[in-house]
């Protein structure tokens, strides 16, 4: 089983989370119970039999590279290819381990690449990525210069694939818990920074989330947050009948008008949108890493600015907000 006490001992270590850390704890804790699929050998197993060579180098920029091809030997090499394929699907990437390449669903540098000049200097502080997936955002967080990273997500295949990589790096102060943004402590107040990309429309309460964001910060914290909108100058809001762009958890997609005045009633101040984009099948498409459907599958084949449901394709806004400082 995964094992999350290194990211326990060294919060125990910062003053800063003396008091949300017993109820940290203890959600983790109860989250590692209720850890349950039915692949969960497959993946320790596969992760107890990684190739063990220290990786030659390292490079956590568009692809997080781990190690080179001349660091294993041909039966290495096969057998690592191997190992991987028992972590399908990749979404988040790409990655690549001691020269094989991960090829994965979502290009996750492309949304890197349009938010990093716009958001707050993350050299030296503190920060939560909600949501993170395989933590192929943490990695980027780091090489940025944040002196902490934590990700949350509750799905123990992101976990997995996390730890491979977190295995050949061990001392960098980046952790996966996990975790759901509503299992965190409330009013922690400890993070500089909090990212929730891709969560808000899979939230049933998207004003919980966005409270439970808030809470996560320090006063005057940076929040960025990336959703589905929808292109409208009102305040209005999609909400599917069904699913959408076949996903059943989607809820609520809002205009930028609406959704910034959900910023400003859960005391959120300096609104800002940084991007607004179009999500394309060349972003987010099928690859050998995930032999399922993706996005060109859930477009209409006829006319790709719709979804097979005939909603408005998916356009994804991000933005960037302050927390308010307590009056």
């Amino acid at each position: 089983m995964l094992n999350f006490n290194d990211c326990l001992q060294h919060l125990a270590k910062d003053p800063a989370f003396t008091k949300s850390l017993p109820a940290l704890q203890l959600q983790i804790e109860q989250s590692v119970l209720m850890l349950k699929h039915g692949d969960i050998k497959k993946w320790q197993s596969a992760l107890d039999e990684m190739p063990k060579t220290l990786p030659s180098s390292y490079q956590l920029s568009d692809c997080i590279e781990i190690g080179e091809a001349g660091d294993l030997d041909e039966e290495q090499t096969r057998q690592l290819a191997h190992l991987l394929k028992q972590f399908m699907p990749w979404r988040k990437g790409p990655y690549q381990f001691f020269g094989l390449e991960i090829d994965t669903e979502w290009r996750s540098d492309w949304k890197w690449k349009r938010i990093q000049n716009h958001i707050r200097p993350l050299k030296g502080k503190t920060v939560l990525d909600v949501g993170c997936g395989n933590g192929y955002h943490l990695w980027r967080m780091h090489e940025a210069g944040a002196n902490l990273v934590i990700g949350i997500d509750p799905s123990p295949l992101f976990g997995y694939q996390f730890q491979l990589v977190k295995n050949y790096l061990p001392t960098k102060l980046v952790f996966f818990l996990p975790l759901k943004s509503e299992q965190l402590p409330e009013q922690m107040e400890v993070f500089d920074s909090v990212f929730s990309m891709g969560v808000l429309y899979h939230r049933r309460s998207p004003l919980d989330h966005l409270h439970e964001l808030r809470d996560a910060l320090k006063a005057d914290g940076q929040l960025v947050l990336e959703t589905l909108i929808i292109n409208d100058d009102k305040q209005n809001i999609l909400f599917p009948k069904d699913r959408y762009a076949m996903m059943s958890n989607v809820y609520f997609l809002p205009s930028i008008s609406l959704l910034t005045l959900w910023l400003e009633r859960c005391g959120f101040i300096d609104i800002k949108v940084i991007n607004i984009n179009q999500t394309s099948i060349e972003e987010q498409r099928r690859t050998q890493w995930i032999e399922s459907r993706s996005l060109e599958t859930f477009l209409n084949p006829e006319n790709h600015t719709l979804t097979i449901e005939g909603y408005p394709a998916p356009l994804r806004a991000c933005l960037v907000a302050t927390k308010a400082k307590k009056t």
